[in-house]
């Protein structure tokens, strides 16, 4: 391979390497409701588990969910046990992300190692190989934490994340199946099964492949690589039948509900090659920066595409893309997270020989951009706690009306430490191979930190329904209105944080729980006002004004046969 011009220090490992990932994971993390859609749905789920609900075929508001299989929400029930009393409890659920997302990282050094493992016995070439694996165990996190694509999700109560993390257990032990067969097959296969039950048929679709595709490459075609792979196949598909099997057995409803939703989950999209410019914009800042390192290290190694370091991540890459391709959608942008595990492991073998020319601008790109992000940060923090400048204050207000900010000393002193440690990283930090890529971890991780130091409080207050379920509380209360409450028009989110918050239960207004209710709460959906009906509330998030809820009370008298039914969509 061609060597860079300038010195290759080695990318931040052990302690430094540890904390910054520690403060990537855990800003963030917990201080904040629930908020809207995913946060507040996985969240629900797990609620349902830890209230005693059914823990083999997890419900949400009261119907089977199957769309997932229930690893995550299992483990988010636990943990909502074990610190519920240290925690809020929707924190405490949420540091099931946490910590998958720190097994992820971990794995994930863990699986760049593997891939440069050798069995040679000449001893020069295995010092310089040892050294090999030490730099991409290194910087296969450090291209993680800034992939611009795993910032939100790996904060929120998401599912996804634990199947990030058995992907990468899953790769670890592809690699290491020419050389340990029992071992690898054992990695490989717990990797996959446990993907299985964390992500369903998209883990599945993702990983399966690479176990017909991998043995046209040397490597894995001997004998000892193929007795690994049955090895593999046989714990995959024992890990990955416990759960089915068991839901067949003892909720046989259930299963035929998973069964037949696993059927239709995976469609071909015929006009796939429409997506194709919506993949490649999405993807050009979704992966940043392991893709353009991906792409970077395919073109350095063309002459070795064989070699077991390129071809593995290479051939996971091609797997997932297509996958993503001929089955998915450019949204929800979800689906894309399977992709970014073989794209890192590529893009650390050879991110330290980036030419120097490049090497220097994605350094002075990751300055610039994160020295302006951090200005732009601090105008809305001080716009925040000090009104100045008057006019950013007064945009903040308008966004989230009747917002109060609380001055917090501790979060001002922790934002300026961190803000100091990014200058003095820019003006301190050794010029290297590795600069650029650590500069930009270390920046998206104190910028995002800074974030939530000094915003978080006001970005809670628009995203949580907390208020707007309070609001909604009092004024049952206050206007002494009882009896079942119908819904029309509420998702699932809204479902879940009303019943949160407030402790308000609904009923569809169609089924016959909620047709005689004497109470309707609508959203976005303005019932006729006529003698049938009475507008007794409305409200709504304060940053969203087009999501609004009323609620109607049923005129004494009338019946649900009587009652109109029509409604107008705003």
């Amino acid at each position: 391979m061609r060597l860079p011009r300038f010195p290759i220090l080695p990318p931040w490992r052990g302690l430094p390497l540890a904390l910054i990932c520690a403060l990537y994971l855990f800003a963030g993390l917990t201080g904040h409701d629930p908020w809207k859609n995913d946060d507040v749905l996985h969240f629900g789920i797990a609620w349902e588990i830890y209230q005693g609900g059914d823990w083999l075929a997890p419900q949400l508001a009261g119907r089977p969910w199957l769309d997932t299989p229930p690893l995550y929400y299992w483990i988010a029930a636990l943990n909502g046990h074990l610190f519920g009393g240290l925690l809020p409890l929707h924190d405490a659920i949420r540091l099931t992300s946490g910590l998958f997302g720190a097994l992820f990282l971990a794995l994930l050094a863990f699986a760049g190692r593997l891939l440069h493992k050798s069995s040679t016995q000449n001893k020069k070439i295995g010092e310089l190989e040892d050294d090999t694996r030490r730099r991409t165990g290194n910087a296969a996190p450090l291209i993680a934490i800034g992939c611009l694509g795993l910032l939100l999700p790996i904060h929120d109560t998401q599912p996804l994340i634990a199947l990030l993390a058995a992907s990468a257990v899953a790769y670890g032990g592809f690699a290491l199946l020419p050389l340990r067969p029992l071992a690898g097959g054992i990695l490989a296969g717990l990797g996959c099964g446990l993907g299985f039950l964390a992500g369903g048929i998209l883990a599945l679709a993702h990983l399966l492949p690479l176990f017909v595709l991998l043995p046209i490459n040397r490597h894995w075609r001997s004998a000892t690589a193929l007795r690994g792979l049955a090895i593999a196949l046989f714990c995959t598909l024992l890990i990955s039948a416990s759960w089915p099997l068991l839901l067949a057995s003892l909720r046989p409803a259930a299963w035929t509900l998973w069964w037949q939703s696993l059927l239709t989950s995976l469609r071909y999209q015929t006009d796939w090659w429409r997506n194709l410019p919506d993949f490649a914009k999405l993807l050009t800042w979704f992966a940043w920066p392991a893709l353009p390192l991906a792409l970077w290290a395919v073109w350095l190694n063309r002459r070795q595409l064989g070699h077991p370091a390129i071809a593995l991540p290479l051939i996971g890459t091609l797997t997932s893309f297509s996958v993503l391709l001929f089955f998915g959608t450019p949204r929800p942008v979800l689906l894309a997270l399977p992709l970014l595990v073989p794209l890192i492991l590529q893009a650390a073998s050879s991110a330290h020989l980036l030419r120097r020319g490049a090497a220097n601008a994605f350094d002075w790109f990751s300055m610039m951009s994160f020295s302006f992000f951090a200005l732009l940060i601090w105008l809305g923090g001080s716009a925040l706690n000090f009104g100045l400048p008057a006019k950013i204050a007064r945009n903040a207000l308008k966004i989230a009306p009747g917002y109060q900010h609380e001055l917090s000393l501790l979060a001002l002193a922790l934002a300026a430490v961190l803000s100091l440690i990014w200058f003095w990283l820019i003006f301190a930090s050794p010029r290297s191979a590795w600069r650029g890529i650590s500069h930009w971890a270390a920046g998206l991780t104190l910028m995002w930190s800074i974030l939530i130091a000094l915003w978080l409080p006001w970005v809670d207050y628009g995203k949580s329904y907390r208020s707007v379920a309070s609001a909604l509380q009092h004024n049952l209360a206050q206007d002494n209105l009882s009896g079942c409450l119908a819904q029309r028009g509420l998702g699932l989110p809204q479902r879940i944080s009303f019943s949160y918050f407030a402790g308000i239960s609904t009923h569809p207004a169609a089924a016959a729980s909620g047709r005689d209710c004497p109470l309707l709460l609508t959203a976005n959906i303005a019932m006729p006002l006529d003698e049938h009906w009475q507008l007794r509330w409305e409200g709504h998030r304060p940053s969203d004004r087009n999501e609004r809820f009323r609620l109607y009370q049923r005129i004494h008298g009338n019946t649900a046969g009587s009652a109109t039914t029509p409604a107008t969509a705003e």
